[in-house]
């Protein structure tokens, strides 16, 4: 059985959507999702799915124990980050090496690093005049947005196009091939 914990700071779309692909997969279970944020919504949209979640501050995370012992109790094996903005300490980058994924909402290695994330990002490929946007989906080492791609899908952007126009695109990519492109990690 191949557990899942997600890792969410916001609203939680990508994670619902993910508990919700594989909820009928056999051998693959989200078994909690974790957010540093205790009003997050990410928080209810689990609750309502009936996987357990957990809280936890930056410094908690920092030092590890507190979050990897909750990890080992679930069993995870695998951790995606969706929508998390936090950088991953190396004590879960070692034990969990090549096992964590995250998106970003962008073409890496355009638009990534520290605060490019959300709408800065949308904002930024606007400003710049960019002809196209997408996803990356990578996976995570101790740089942000630096770790091996796994999958990029793109989008148009248009000169009429608002940074709320190219978030819309980018969600759109995001829920259609984020839990695909992990079933297919899994396989």
């Amino acid at each position: 059985m191949t557990k899942i914990a997600i890792f969410a700071s916001g609203s939680g779309s990508n994670a619902e959507n993910i508990i919700k692909y594989f909820r009928g997969v056999e051998g693959v279970q989200v078994v909690l999702v974790l957010s540093n944020k205790k009003d997050a919504l990410v928080l209810k949209r689990a609750q309502n799915n009936f996987v357990p979640t957990f809280v936890f501050t930056k410094e908690e995370l920092n030092s590890g124990a507190k979050v990897l012992d909750k990890l080992c109790e679930t069993n995870a094996s695998i951790i995606i980050l969706a929508g998390f903005l936090l950088k991953i300490p190396n004590s879960l980058l070692n034990c969990y090496q090549n096992k964590i994924i995250n998106i970003h909402p962008a073409l890496l290695p355009k638009y990534g690093g520290i605060g490019m994330y959300g709408m800065h990002v949308h904002r930024a490929v606007v400003e710049n005049n960019e002809f196209e946007s997408g996803i990356t989906i990578h996976y995570v080492n101790e740089r942000y947005d630096d770790g091996a791609f796994i999958f990029q899908a793109k989008c148009t952007v248009l000169s009429s196009d608002t940074p709320e126009d190219v978030k819309a695109k980018v969600q759109a990519l995001e829920l259609l091939h984020f839990p695909k492109v992990i079933a297919s990690i899994l396989k």
